[in-house]
């Protein structure tokens, strides 16, 4: 049993104010400035190219190694007459499992681009497989659960794509110069360029230190207030260097790091993403439906942890309570008790799973 516990919510960051507003880190709306921050081409103009299907079709398998494939294969035991939503749809790899063993699969992703991608790559599997676009977070707005249909797994797969990550054009990276973009689709409500040039040092500092665990983050924030007074930021690598030279350099990794990790969460609001589609998930999911998490970083993992242990305790405890009382939010079974990690050989294939972890829960039967 547990301690009693408001959910999902508790593994929150703490809230911060904003223009006299009490608001969630990643919600907050900041007023936006002309910040003379260069446009980006594709779909930053609010649709995909008209011609990426071509380069989807060159570029098939190529878009994303998925991680955890024969781990995510064997949890969702995916099979004919199932019905599976890929959350996170990117470049369909996981997807393409899931078809391959003969499961029907809605893709979902806020990224034009990726859905385009996976059209032309997964198109041969037929009508079994289709996309919605929009962010995870909006689950329960796809029209098959608002009639009433129930997903018997749900994957969701945090982060960055390989393909979002190495396209300068996208501005995740700073080793590629690119505009301070970092949204993940188009409906993002503010790029980075709005909130580096935007923001007050207060809440610059405090995303650092949150979402980026950044020891250095008042320094980091009081040098990009200093230097966007002079001239606001436009590109990935001018942010880079102005960070670097305030927090220093110090072995391999690079300073700004955790201070662009930050940034892209509060862009895409990921964490409040996360929350909600974990609060619908039970909504999503059918009776004995599987819940796979793959996360990449502390917080995100910590979230899912802390709600999958919540909801998987029959009874919780309070130290003012005379015994322990009946969960009311019990509903899930943790089908690993503890975070699934990366073979060795699948590190080496692809170093970017080296953080990556896997979570598995079976939504339980209310009537049983």
């Amino acid at each position: 049993m547990v301690r009693a516990a408001s959910g999902v919510l508790f593994a929150r960051p703490s809230g911060f104010s904003n223009n006299g507003q009490d608001a969630w880190l990643g919600t907050a709306r900041h007023p936006v400035k002309d910040t003379g921050a260069r446009a980006a081409s594709g779909w930053l103009s609010a649709r995909a190219p008209a011609d990426f299907s071509h380069i989807a079709v060159e570029q098939a398998g190529g878009y994303h190694l998925p991680v955890f494939p024969v781990e995510v294969a064997g949890w969702m035991e995916a099979c004919a007459g199932k019905w599976i939503i890929d959350g996170t749809l990117g470049g369909g790899g996981h997807s393409e499992l899931f078809l391959k063993a003969g499961a029907a699969v809605l893709g979902v992703d806020r990224d034009p681009e990726a859905l385009a991608h996976a059209r032309a790559r997964l198109g041969g599997f037929g009508d079994r497989f289709a996309t919605w676009e929009g962010n995870f977070s909006r689950l329960l707005e796809i029209p098959a659960i608002q009639h009433g249909q129930r997903a018997d797994g749900l994957l969701l797969d945090l982060g960055v794509s390989s393909r979002q990550f190495d396209s300068a054009a996208r501005g995740f990276s700073f080793m590629r110069e690119g505009p301070l973009d970092m949204r993940m689709g188009p409906s993002s409500p503010h790029t980075a360029a709005e909130v580096v040039n935007a923001w007050s040092e207060a809440d610059l500092a405090r995303i650092f230190f949150e979402f980026g665990e950044e020891p250095k983050a008042r320094r980091i924030a009081a040098a990009i207030v200093k230097q966007r007074a002079t001239k606001p930021f436009e590109t990935t690598t001018e942010l880079a260097a102005c960070i670097e030279a305030a927090a220093g350099r110090h072995g391999r990794t690079h300073p700004a790091t955790r201070a662009f990790q930050a940034i892209r969460m509060a862009v895409n609001e990921e964490l409040d993403s996360l929350a909600a589609a974990l609060a619908a998930a039970p909504s999503v999911l059918k009776p004995g439906g599987r819940l796979l998490v793959i996360t990449f970083h502390s917080l995100e993992d910590r979230m899912v942890k802390r709600f999958l242990r919540h909801r998987s305790t029959p009874f919780i405890d309070d130290p003012g309570w005379p015994e322990p009382r009946p969960n009311p939010d019990f509903q899930f079974q943790l089908l690993a008790r503890k975070a699934i990690i990366p073979a060795a050989e699948e590190t080496t294939r692809n170093p970017r799973a080296r953080s990556a972890k896997l979570r598995v829960a079976r939504l339980l039967d209310p009537t049983s």
